[in-house]
């Protein structure tokens, strides 16, 4: 019994390798009785579970595919050390649960091929059987009908009928065999390719399981312990711009949320593993609980107890065997998940580290741009209310308004390009590009803003300047940076006013040579109009002009130191001379005769109010002077001196 009892304890030194930390110990052995004990029970059956086994291949499978494809690379320089060490423990993860499962596989077709009773063959020993004998009825069969037609060839005439009927009867039987060979063939081959449960089905599955593993099975296995990881170096996220951190982060929570995922299926690989070993580790104590019992038992002289006791024996060391076979692999396994495990969480703090800091440097950048765009916004206000403060012309002051947007804009511009974008050598070539296409695709939007500056230059338009364009007249009232915008007038020559309609023309008008533009001398608000009357073939024409000049001066005397003044500032800003605005007569001849027109200057905001006034002096001098009527051919005529 010395052999017997170190075989004891080596079982018992298994059962502690292959026991978790932490499992309870096994049940003490009793103590040896005094006296012969009785013999142990008689061996239970093994708590062989095929679907827990496959359930718990299927999870250590998963994690192994979502280990190896399921993580987002985040840039890390510690990313392929996790990733590679991670594929690594769930290959041996892998590894080591195909072993167990051939092992259980193998134990199970053991322990079917031993439930069978004895003298009854299996299916597939009946449909070999069935097949041995069908192929020597017919090797028999052929062998007869060869006979019968030798026969055949040699009998007399009479005979030959009786033997041809014998050969047809032997022809269809030998069919009929022939049939039944190829439908036992099939039957064999299907149950060689399906086999029966218990056994041949789980080998069946396993193997169909390996073939969608060929990487992860032809590697040796290895159950070292990987080397402790290095500190992980951050990204560079505090040089990227806005849109690089926000991917950076999007990367990393995505992969923190794939390891999280992974360690899910890390426990739940656990816990089926659990599940698998529980009922195989109690029937090994119990085992050894039994050979433990059979130790205490004295030795007999009795040969049939002898030999019953030898029986046991090996009836309990075929058990611990199988069992080993079985629990050692899922014991390595469970400790290699185990470090799998720890492994995810490093990875998983690691990844929540990273993401921890991206999203500090996020949230800081995001800062700075807005102080940024604040400040802007800021000294953009102060340059708006310093700009109503101290200039008081309107033009000047809608200048510096205009220059105050394209300096806000072009600042808040580069705060978000600095913000947002990190490589400005790829923001050069896109830039490029988006000029090329701008330039084509604008065109003449680009032609509108090249025109504003014209048009708000030294002799440009102004808001309130009186401008003709594309034969529409108007008064500006607003210009934009693409556009302007005209009130427009109608009427006569001499009694314009406002239609209620507003004319928005494109800037570029101003490049276009079929749509003249027409506007005031920059600096005058007074226009051109005249008094045009024949003279009569007898008359004197230098009393008619002496007595008409003196009335329309006297009518233009209210507004003329206005048209002095406007005058005197259009000198002052311009770089030549011009006679200063009055009533002037000129005779000229026209078809009808000789013609006296008698030009007048007049504001423009009082065109139709000084012609009425213009109006009733001529009428009053009409109707006082009777040398005048005899002077001129006719009543005098109010019209515009300008042609638009």
């Amino acid at each position: 019994m010395s052999s017997f009892v170190s075989w004891v304890l080596r079982s018992a030194w298994l059962v502690a390798i292959l026991a978790p930390a932490g499992a309870a110990p096994a049940p003490p052995a009793a103590a040896p009785p005094a006296v012969q004990a009785a013999p142990a029970a008689p061996l239970p059956p093994l708590p062989l579970d095929s679907a827990a086994l496959l359930q718990h291949l299927e999870q250590a499978i998963r994690l192994y595919r979502h280990t190896s494809t399921g993580v987002q690379v985040t840039g890390l320089s510690s990313d392929a050390f996790y990733r590679d060490t991670a594929q690594a423990l769930t290959t041996q993860v892998v590894q080591l649960a195909f072993q167990a499962a051939r092992s259980e596989a193998a134990v199970s077709a053991a322990v079917q091929a031993g439930a069978t009773p004895a003298g009854e063959p299996t299916q597939a020993q009946r449909l070999a059987r069935t097949q041995g004998e069908t192929q020597a009825r017919i090797q028999e069969l052929q062998a007869r009908l060869a006979k019968l037609g030798a026969q055949l060839a040699a009998a007399p005439a009479a005979r030959q009928a009786d033997l041809a009927g014998q050969r047809d009867d032997l022809q269809a039987q030998l069919e009929l065999q022939q049939a039944l060979l190829d439908a036992v063939q099939k039957m064999s081959a299907f149950v060689a390719g399906n086999a029966e449960p218990g056994g041949n089905g789980l080998e069946s599955r396993l193997a169909q399981l390996s073939r969608s593993l060929p990487a992860a099975l032809t590697r040796p296995p290895s159950l070292e312990r990987p080397a402790p990881s290095p500190a992980p170096a951050q990204t560079a996220a505090a040089s990227a711009g806005l849109i690089r951190e926000g991917l950076l982060l999007y990367d990393d929570l995505t992969a923190l949320h794939q390891t999280s995922s992974l360690l899910r299926e890390a426990d739940a690989a656990r816990t089926a593993l659990d599940q698998l070993r529980t009922p195989l580790r109690d029937a090994l104590r119990a085992t050894i609980h039994q050979s433990q019992q059979w130790a205490g038992t004295p030795e007999t002289a009795d040969p049939a107890q002898a030999q019953q006791e030898r029986l046991a024996l090996q009836s309990l060391t075929t058990r611990f065997r199988q069992l080993s076979g079985i629990l050692l692999p899922l014991g390595q396994e469970s400790l290699v998940l185990g470090d799998a495990h720890a492994h995810l969480e490093q990875w998983h703090d690691t990844l929540d580290r990273a993401s921890r800091h991206v999203l500090h440097t996020l949230l800081v950048r995001a800062g700075a741009i807005a102080a940024a765009l604040a400040a802007t916004l800021l000294l953009s206000e102060l340059w708006r209310r310093i700009t109503f403060r101290l200039v008081r012309d309107p033009r000047r002051r809608r200048q510096f308004l205009m220059l105050r947007r394209v300096a806000t804009g072009f600042m808040i511009l580069v705060v978000l390009t600095l913000g947002f974008v990190s490589e400005f050598s790829s923001l050069a070539t896109f830039a490029g590009f988006i000029t090329a296409g701008i330039a084509v695709g604008l065109q003449a939007v680009l032609l509108s803003v090249a025109a504003y500056f014209f048009i708000i230059g030294r002799y440009g338009i102004r808001v309130g300047d009186r401008i003709s364009i594309a034969g529409i007249t108007g008064d500006v009232v607003d210009i934009g940076l693409v556009r302007l915008y005209l009130m427009e007038l109608a009427g006569t020559g001499l009694d314009f006013h406002p239609t209620g309609r507003i004319v928005v023309f494109s800037n570029a008008v101003l490049f276009q040579a079929g749509t003249p533009l027409y506007k005031q001398i920059p600096g005058t608000e007074y226009t051109w109009h005249e008094v045009a009357v024949l003279i009569a073939p007898d008359g004197d024409h230098r009393l008619a002009q002496s007595r008409l000049l003196a009335a329309v001066e006297a009518a233009c005397a209210p507004g003329q130191e206005a048209i002095a003044q406007q005058h005197a500032t259009m000198e002052r800003h311009a770089d030549f001379q011009l006679e200063a605005p009055r009533p002037e007569a000129r005779l000229q001849f026209v078809d009808a005769g000789l013609e006296l027109r008698i030009r007048y200057p007049v504001p423009l905001r009082q065109t139709s109010s000084l012609d009425e006034a213009m109006t009733r002096s001529i009428l009053e001098l009409w109707a006082t002077d009777p040398a005048l009527k005899g002077a001129v051919a006719g009543m005098p005529r109010i019209r515009s001196a300008v042609k638009a």
